[in-house]
């Protein structure tokens, strides 16, 4: 199945509630505003509450915008119902009919829009075999496991050959194993049909596995969208910084401003770096610096004391101590760095490319 692509706008959506404690009003989603283009996978990402599910849902037809427009390609569909709307959702739940077997759960949909019978068994028994249940489509849903069924609910939205495929956190009823063996077999099947994908998760990893773009949410707005990559690496605010990954904070002064390179006071040393925005002379500021872009060393940048030496197999975790502030270090193969106990002196070394100034 090769559907023909389309895109998402949100055109300044807002969704408000009633806070039935207090009376009060609330917006769940605050004039919301992004292009998802047609084949990419999108992933809403942030904490609970932070309306990642209020945006799909609406997407999805189950909510109603109190403000703004959605288009799914170039046709604005607030007024569609679901079953109008050329999407389909995965839920987390997976939703399955429990007295229906595995083809007539993936039937489903076709049997509602009256596709006709020989259609129906060829393009079910395909999308089967394309989510690895060839075989399968005889046995109840009671019979499988949870992995299984999750793929037969991937099977039952994109059988429908849907323009968009919606997922409200497919995967959080999994073990975390077969959630990674899921999260990548969604994404190969999601790329070999060319479907656009718009996904919810609050599971950081699975985010940066899946997605061509992450939109990061928080208190109903876009913190930040961009590459897994560009999430990671060149956060826009301190929020977003500490969402993804493990991250230290160092605070320091911008002391000079050359070209494309600032100079920023950091406990008395000078670091450098060409990643800012801005910012001038004088100006406090804050550098975000990655548990597993530092190494300890007997020389280096800043002086530390080792508060916490933790062998993980793959790494060794570490706590330091600089001037009063805790830094998290991760060193990866640590038979090839030297080993530093608890109540060692030592040095942070670290690269400037790998700083990132907010």
């Amino acid at each position: 199945m090769k559907k023909q692509q389309k895109g998402v706008r949100l055109d300044h959506i807002s969704k408000i509630y009633k806070d039935y404690k207090t009376g009060n009003d609330f917006a769940a989603v605050d004039d919301v505003s992004l292009d998802i283009k047609p084949g990419s996978f999108v992933t809403l990402l942030g904490p609970s509450g932070c309306g990642k599910t209020t945006t799909l849902r609406m997407i999805a037809g189950f909510e109603s915008p109190d403000k703004g427009e959605i288009y799914l390609g170039d046709e604005a569909i607030n007024e569609l119902t679901p079953n109008k709307r050329d999407t389909a959702m995965v839920f987390q739940s997976y939703a399955l009919l429990p007295h229906y077997n595995v083809f007539d759960n993936v039937a489903y949909g076709l049997n509602i829009r009256k596709v006709p019978k020989d259609e129906i068994r060829t393009r079910v028994l395909n999308m089967l075999k394309l989510v690895g249940l060839e075989g399968m489509e005889g046995r109840m849903t009671n019979q499988l496991s949870g992995g299984q069924q999750q793929r037969v609910a991937l099977a039952r939205a994109l059988v429908v050959e849907p323009g968009v495929l919606l997922f409200d956190e497919p995967l959080s009823n999994l073990d975390a194993k077969l959630r990674v063996t899921m999260r990548t077999e969604i994404r190969k099947i999601q790329q070999s049909v060319g479907i656009t994908a718009v996904y919810v998760t609050h599971d950081q990893s699975e985010a940066m596995s899946l997605s061509d773009q992450i939109i990061i949410m928080n208190k109903g707005h876009i913190a930040q969208m961009g590459t897994p990559r560009e999430i990671y690496y060149q956060p826009k605010s301190e929020f977003v910084a500490d969402f993804i990954g493990e991250v230290n904070f160092l605070e320091g002064k911008v002391s000079s401003i050359e070209g494309e390179t600032i100079h920023a006071d950091v406990n008395g040393v000078d670091i450098t770096t060409d990643s800012f925005e801005n910012l001038s002379v004088g100006s406090s500021c804050k550098i975000v610096l990655r548990p597993e872009s530092i190494e300890l060393g007997d020389e280096g940048v800043l002086p530390c004391t080792v508060t916490l030496s933790t062998f993980m197999g793959s790494y060794q975790y570490y706590q330091v101590d600089v001037n009063g502030k805790m830094i998290k270090i991760t060193e990866y193969n640590p038979r090839n760095h030297k080993l530093y106990e608890a109540g060692d002196k030592a040095y942070l070394k670290f690269e400037s490319k790998n700083l990132h100034i907010l």
